[in-house]
Parts: structure tokens; sequence; C-alpha cells
């Protein structure tokens, strides 16, 4: 499965430096790879450790030594010093007898380790495979039916490895329509694999709760600092902000067994996990990237499916996003043209849309670049603000008074494109991550793919505008989200996974309030709200007609503080102003009152509603 730009780039670095680490995750094709160079000598991790056994093959003359393997507890650590005492000064490679080229195989590149600076390893790393590959690969191995390929390809996450162990699976009579099986069957080899690294079992257990919350500090994964740093050893585990957590797509193999194998324990510990994320995001002590962090971390641990598939594909994230430059103008159009194409829309109209936003500011464009720097995705990313309301009042309209001038500022998303749905994912968090730090997104779209993300993701809906300004049959509809910190624990609570028997799911009632009360316009969005299964709703219109009396009652209530509750919900739900802050300027209250009055609010609607 190793590629022919795989092997060149090897060969190439070989061919300049006398030492060469070649690195990348479990079952990438490292060793079948290394396979391909013609090896004189070879020496297994343990042996080479030893500066005496080492001294021999690695300063003697002849070909290419290999040593493979170099993944266990201490070993990097201990293979340098025995490279540093065996081969002593080095000649340049420009000496009569040059030294002998040493190629090293590693799942984690060795600068990593400890005493690799000094040598200074060439690295040449492999990564995984595209979805044609993996489907080539199985097709090799005598898998030919459409949903056993699908499968193949979905576990696999272009790991050959995995792809090798999915084709075993289905080979050893496990149906393709149960993917948790053969997930399990797989995992029991990746494991065995891991223990290379890590000898024993009392972490496997700890492995699979840490893939089914995605990322987990020591409170998340239970069992102790020592455990902890023993996962953080893995090389199948990163650090990130928020702790630990699994690589793709390990994480999800991991998970997907653990789910089969024990459904209900994998519902608790998503569930707590979500609680817990939730906890930390309302004590607001958190800065603008933790409670970034903590929002993705929700949308996670929420276990929609679209959510799911859309944002947090079985795959390792593989492009850096930022803001476009001036000379990548063309890349910009290229993408942008491709986007267009994909959503069917007129290109020349949405050319001469790029062209406005290219000239108001190039940097609105953010590019994703892969590993090489080249641009295979975007998002049109503008602040709201007098210098670009012109650009983006096309796609905003009759809406751009309410939610494109004046008050706190914000972001409004006119396009967003990758070329692969990795690449696509990667880009949506990361609108959502800038969301969070600008405090408001504004989205306009003509695709019915995002409209139903949006309204999965519990956006605001305003309506279509009065054109089709993309020519294609759909006038783009206008959304938005408010993502002020005061506000993201109870979205988060919404979008939380339910306890199962528990009123309404289990979930926080007064967060599907104001769920519901968010989308009193759009009765397709409302009849998904699960204030439906209580007993006194029989259809959408009639949750919608008690909303709003039950807001107008509260407006009308004698106690100052809850009639002050009421009109903020009527002002905020019911009538024209959009944000938080144009609404408690309007009725002169402070912001730390207007909080806990809109609180307030919710929660005595929520105490009207009949159990569920």
């Amino acid at each position: 499965m190793e590629t022919t730009d795989d092997l060149a780039r090897l060969r190439a670095a070989l061919a300049q430096h006398a030492l060469v680490n070649l690195a990348g995750p479990l079952g990438t094709g490292k060793s079948r790879l290394a396979a391909r160079l013609p090896v004189a000598a070879a020496l297994e991790p343990a042996e080479a450790c030893d500066p005496a056994v080492l001294r021999g093959p690695v300063t003697g003359p002849g070909g290419l030594l290999l040593i493979d393997g170099v993944d266990g507890p201490g070993q990097a650590e201990a293979l340098a010093a025995a490279l540093h005492e065996a081969r002593g000064p080095l000649p340049p490679p420009s000496a009569p007898h040059p030294p002998r080229p040493v190629l090293l195989v590693s799942r984690l590149p060795l600068r990593a380790a400890a005493g690799w600076a000094e040598l200074g390893p060439a690295t040449v790393t492999v990564g995984t495979r595209p979805a044609e590959a993996v489907e080539a690969q199985a097709r090799a191995a005598g898998i030919t039916d459409p949903q056993g390929l699908a499968l193949v390809v979905r576990l696999a996450g272009g790991v050959p490895l995995l792809a090798e162990l999915a084709c075993r699976a289905l080979h050893s009579g496990i149906a393709p329509d149960v993917p948790g099986a053969a997930a399990d069957r797989m995992t029991g080899e990746v494991l065995e694999r891991l223990g290379r690294e890590l000898p024993g079992r009392r972490w496997r257990h700890a492995l699979r709760l840490l893939a089914t919350v995605r990322a987990g500090d020591e409170h998340l994964v239970a069992g102790g600092p020592a455990l902890f740093s023993t996962l953080a050893g893995l090389s199948v585990v990163r650090r990130e902000r928020l702790g630990l957590a699994v690589r793709e797509p390990y994480r999800s193999l991991f998970e997907l067994a653990y789910q089969w194998r024990r459904p209900k324990a994998h519902a608790q510990v998503r569930t707590r996990a979500a609680e817990y994320r939730g906890a930390l995001l309302a004590e607001h002590a958190a800065g603008p990237e933790e409670r970034a962090g903590l929002v993705e971390q929700g949308l996670f641990l929420s276990g929609d499916p679209l959510l799911r598939s859309t944002l947090f594909p079985p795959a390792e994230d593989g492009s850096l996003i930022g803001p476009a430059r001036q000379e990548e103008a063309q890349d910009v159009e290229r993408l942008m043209h491709r986007w267009a194409v994909r959503g069917g829309f007129d290109v020349r109209r949405s050319r001469s849309i790029t062209e406005r936003w290219l000239a108001d500011d190039p940097s609105s464009f953010k590019l994703a670049r892969d590993r090489e720097g080249r641009p295979v995705g975007l998002a049109a990313l503008v602040p709201i603000g007098a210098g670009t309301e012109g650009g983006i009042e096309p796609l905003l309209q009759q809406h751009t008074a309410a939610l494109g001038r004046g008050g706190r500022p914000g972001l409004f998303l006119g396009a967003a494109y990758g070329a692969d749905p990795v690449t696509h994912a990667q880009i949506l968090r990361y609108i959502l991550v800038n969301a969070v730090h600008a405090g408001h997104l504004v989205v306009s779209t003509a695709s019915p793919d995002y409209q139903a993300l949006l309204r999965t993701l519990t956006f605001r809906p305003h309506g279509g505008i009065r054109d089709d300004v993309y020519r294609c049959g759909r006038r783009p509809e206008v959304y938005s989200h408010d993502f002020s910190p005061a506000g993201l624990p109870g979205w988060m609570r919404a979008l939380a996974p339910a306890a199962p028997g528990a009123p309404y799911g289990g979930q926080d009632v007064a967060a599907l309030v104001a769920w519901a009360l968010a989308r009193l316009g759009d009765r397709a969005a409302l009849a998904a709200s699960p204030l439906l299964s209580g007993p006194r709703f029989e259809s959408p219109d009639e949750l919608r007609g008690w909303l709003r009396c039950a807001v107008l009652d509260l407006a009308d209530a004698q106690e100052r503080a809850d009639a002050e509750a009421g009109a903020i919900l009527q002002a905020y739900y019911l009538g024209r102003d959009r944000r938080h802050h144009q609404v408690a300027s309007r009725l002169h209250l402070s912001r730390a009152t207007y909080f806990r009055r809109l609180r307030r609010g919710l929660a005595l609607v929520a105490a009207r509603l009949p159990a569920g």
C-alpha cells in the first residue's frame, strides 16, 4: 500500500543522510516500505540498544542497516545512547569512507525522544491512504460487494493494516451491516500490536473510555495520574488543550467496538462526560480558546448522527487553516468555483460575489492547506461591520438591518468548501471555533445540507431572502446563533445526550424551551422538539401557540422580576431584536441582570409544562 512518492522520498533521504527515521502511525505500512529497499543487515531494537552489539553493524562497511520497530518502553532513548557510544564522531558524507546508512523505523518521530537532537536523524513520515487506495486493497483481498467495500473504507480510515483487518473480519463471517462486531474483532489485534509499546492490559479499558469521550483529562480518564501518564505515552494518543485524545481512525474503531460490547455503559460514559464538560463551560472561568474546545467537545458528545458524520469523520485532520494571502487570490477563485459547482450554483454569479469579497478583504477567506501547503478548502468568513456591509448585503437583503449592522461585532459565513469530507469537517469546526471567539455567527446558505446542519445545531432561522442570488432554483436562507459565554452552557445542555427514561429524555427543560422559542417560525424544526413527547401537544402548531401564550402571560405577571423576564422572552424570541445586547439596551438592564432574568423566564415557562 506504499506509494511511489513515499519510496522516492525515503530513497532521497537515505542518499543525503547517514541516519534516517521512517515514522508513521501504527499500520501505515512502514515495514513494508522499508522492505522495498536493499537492506544489507538488520537488528532488532532490543539488540540495537546494546552498544557492544551495535558497534560492529553500525561502523562496519556495507549497505543499509535496518532497525525496525523502535517503539518499546524507553527504547528510543536507549537506542540514542547506544548510537552515541557505538558510532563515535562521524566522518562527513564526502569522506572516502562515508558512514554506513542506518534506517530506523518507529511509530513516533525519534526526535520527540531524549538524546536524538544531537544525532539529528532525517525524518520521513508515512501517512494514511486515500479511500480509493483502500477500496483497491479490499478488492484485491476478495471483498467485492458494495456494502462490504464501504465498511472496509469506513473502518480503515486510510490505514492499510486496518483495511486488512476489516477484510479479515468480513471473511470470518461478520456481516457488513454489523460494523460494531467487525470493529471489535479488529480492535483485539490493534491492542495486541500496541502492547509492544506498553506491556500489560490495565490501560486497555482506559483507552476505550478515552476514545468514547474524544478528549479527556484525569477526571474523565479514571485510574489516577499514573494511568493518565501511561496513556499519554502511546503512539495513538496525543495531548490536546482539553487533555488526551486518541488519534483517528483508531478512536472511532475503539469506540465502535466498546459501543457494540457494552452499549449501556458506552451511553453512560458519554452522558457523564457531556455533563462534566457542560459544568466547566458554565463556570465562565474559561478563556475563549478553552470555551471553543468545550463547545467542540459538547457537539461531539451529543452523539447526534448528523453532527458526528459531518463534523467528526473517522480520519485524522490533515490541514492547516489560516487567512488567505494576497497572492492566493487565484486559489480562492478556484476553490470558490468548485464550491459553486458542487452546490449547483451559477458560476458567473458566484464569481461576482467572490470578486467583491476579495476586493473588500482577501483575508476574510480562510484557506485550508494540506501538508504540502496546497490550498484544499476554504471558508468565506467575513467580520460584520461598516466596511463589509456592502459585500454581505446581497446574501442577507431584508435581514441586513437586523443582523448585519451595528452592535456587537460578529462573523458572517457565506461559503464553506472542502475537497474531501475530512477537510470539510475541519473547516466547519474552524468556523464554529471562530464563532465562539466572535460571539455571534450569521449564515446565509442555499444548500439543503447546510440548512439541515444548522437546524441540528439549533441555529435561529430568519427565513429566506427575496432573490435567488445563485440562480440555482433555491433562495438562500438566513440563520444566526449567539455564542456569548452566558448562552453556551444552555446550548450545550440542549444538545447533550439524553438520559433514557427521564422526562423529556432527561434534558434540561429550560434549554428545550429556549430551543423551541428560537424556532417558532420554523415548523419543520419545531417538529423535532423533545417537548412534543409530552402529553399536552399533538402538533408543532399546538406547541408554538402554547409557548407564545406562556411568554405573553409571563410578561403580564404581577411580580416585577417575572414581568421583566417575560418582557425579555417576548422581545428576544417574539420580537424583531435578534441579539441579547440589543434587548438588554432597550429594556435598560445591565448585562448581569439581563441574563439572570432570561434564565428565570425560561425556567418559569419550563415549570408550566406538563411532565414528559
